[in-house]
This record gives C-alpha cells, sequence and structure tokens, in this order.
C-alpha cells in the first residue's frame, strides 16, 4: 500500500441511520476481507470489506484498536 494506506469510502457503524452512512477513510491494512485496519477521525478501527458491494464497513463503536 502506497504510503501507508489508500483512502476508501466506508460505511461507518456510528453513522447508521443517518441521510449519507459513509464517509472516507484510510485503510492502514487489509489481510483479508474479514481482517481490515481503518483510519476514521485520527483513530484507527477494526473494519470488514464486503466485495459484494465494494464498501468496506467500519466498527467505530466497538471496534477500537488502543495503542
Amino acid at each position: 500500500m502506497p504510503n501507508g494506506g489508500f483512502d476508501a469510502t466506508a460505511m461507518i457503524h456510528s453513522r447508521k441511520g443517518m441521510d449519507i452512512p459513509t464517509d472516507t477513510v484510510t485503510i492502514i491494512e487489509h489481510r483479508d476481507n474479514n481482517n481490515v485496519v481503518a483510519e476514521y477521525n485520527g483513530q484507527r478501527y477494526t473494519a470488514i470489506f464486503n466485495p459484494f458491494v465494494c464498501l468496506y464497513y467500519v466498527d467505530d463503536i466497538y471496534g477500537k484498536i488502543s495503542g
């Protein structure tokens, strides 16, 4: 990945139910579709990738990565 990651559109867990539930995140690591690390608002979170809709899903409620 160039320069530590790439930007992508993602569904954000805390934005569920909003008019626009997506936002831009930085994908830091994509080991496989179920094991992704994304950065959103300066914090890293766990995420998954759904290849059928070509979207990342970032869990900014329960998936915070400390440290």
